[in-house]
C-alpha cells in the first residue's frame, strides 16, 4: 500500500499534498458551491418520549429506596446511570416525580414491586396435603401453614396431594393468574423418582413431545441423575401446568412415578426450605417473577 494509499482522506483528491480542507469534492471543476441551508445542518430530532414526571407524585430516588433498592443515595446512582424505567421509559434526571400507585418501573429490566401490602410467599408442601385454601372432604390443605396470616392469599397453581414442593402464595391476584396461566412461559422444575432403569434415548423422546388423552405435551428440559436396574430419578422442567401432567407423562412412557417434588417456579428455588415451612418471597424475587410473567 502506497503512503498515500494508507493517508485514506488525508490530502485533497487528485491534489500534489496541502492540508486537508475535509469538504467533499463537488465533482464540478470551478462550480459555485453554495452553503447548505440551516435545515440541512441541524441534527436529526430525537424521537419524542411520554413525559413521566408527576408534579404531585413523589421523588423517584424515594420511592425506589422505599422499594427496598438502597439508601436514597444509592437510588440516585441507579438513575443517573440510566438504569431506572418509568412506564417504559429510561429516566435519568434526579428531579422526576411519580405516583407510586399508577407507575410501572423497572430496574435493570427486572419489574420493581412498589405496593407494600403486596405479599408473595412460598411453601413447601408436604405430601397428603391438598393444594386448596378449605376441603369439603376435611383433608389437611396449604391454608394450615399460613393460618397465622392476616392476608386473603391465592395459591399459584396446584399440586396433587400426593407432590411435595414448592408452591407459592400470594395476595397479588394478577400475579397469580399470570403465573398459572402457560402463555407466559413460566417453567415448573421437578425431581421424580421412576419405577425402572430410563434409557438414555427417553429424553429427546420427551423433549421432542408426546400426545395425552388431552393434548400434547413436551419436555423443556431432561436430565438423567441417578439411574439404578430397579428405578431412576430425572430432573425435569416444563410450562404446563395440567393435572397431574408429570406423572400421566411418565406412566404414558412406561415409567411411573413413585415420588414427585417440584423444586423451582420460574426464578424461586425450593432450596433448604424444610417440608411444612414458609417463607416470604424478597422484593428482587417478586420483581423477576413479575417480569417472567409479563407484568
Amino acid at each position: 500500500m502506497s503512503p498515500q494509499d494508507r493517508r485514506g482522506n488525508s490530502g485533497r483528491p487528485g491534489g500534489k499534498g496541502g492540508k486537508p480542507t475535509g469538504r467533499p469534492s463537488s465533482g464540478r471543476s470551478g462550480a459555485p458551491r453554495s452553503a447548505p441551508s440551516r435545515a440541512a445542518r441541524a441534527k436529526p430530532a430525537p424521537e419524542p418520549t411520554v413525559d413521566v414526571h408527576d408534579p404531585d407524585g413523589v421523588r423517584l430516588q424515594k420511592v425506589l429506596a422505599t422499594a427496598g433498592l438502597g439508601s436514597r443515595r444509592a437510588c440516585e446512582d441507579l438513575i443517573a446511570s440510566g438504569r431506572v424505567t418509568v412506564d417504559g421509559q429510561p429516566v435519568r434526571e434526579l428531579g422526576v416525580r411519580v405516583d407510586p400507585g399508577k407507575a410501572i418501573i423497572h430496574v435493570d429490566g427486572m419489574r420493581v414491586q412498589l405496593d407494600t401490602t403486596i405479599i408473595t410467599i412460598a411453601l413447601n408442601k408436604p405430601k397428603g396435603v391438598v393444594s386448596t385454601m378449605h376441603d369439603p372432604e376435611g383433608r389437611p390443605t396449604i391454608a394450615q401453614f399460613v393460618a397465622n396470616r392476616e392476608e386473603r392469599l391465592f395459591h399459584v397453581g396446584r399440586l396433587d396431594a400426593e407432590t411435595e414442593g414448592i408452591i407459592l402464595l400470594t395476595n397479588d391476584g394478577e400475579l397469580a393468574n399470570r403465573l398459572s396461566h402457560p402463555s407466559h412461559g413460566v417453567s415448573k422444575t421437578y425431581l421424580a423418582h421412576l419405577d425402572g432403569r430410563v434409557p438414555p434415548s427417553l429424553g429427546g423422546r420427551l423433549l421432542r413431545g408426546i400426545e395425552l388423552e388431552d393434548g400434547p405435551v413436551k419436555l423443556e428440559k431432561f436430565n438423567i441423575v441417578q439411574v439404578t436396574p430397579q428405578a431412576s430419578l430425572v430432573e425435569v422442567s416444563l410450562h404446563e401446568g395440567r393435572n397431574r401432567i408429570v406423572r400421566r407423562l411418565f406412566e404414558e412412557v412406561g415409567y411411573p412415578v413413585t415420588a414427585l417434588v417440584r423444586t423451582s417456579i420460574g426464578p424461586i428455588r425450593l432450596g433448604d426450605l424444610k417440608p411444612g415451612r414458609t417463607r416470604v418471597l424478597s422484593k428482587t424475587e417478586v420483581g423477576s417473577l413479575m417480569t417472567q410473567a409479563g407484568m
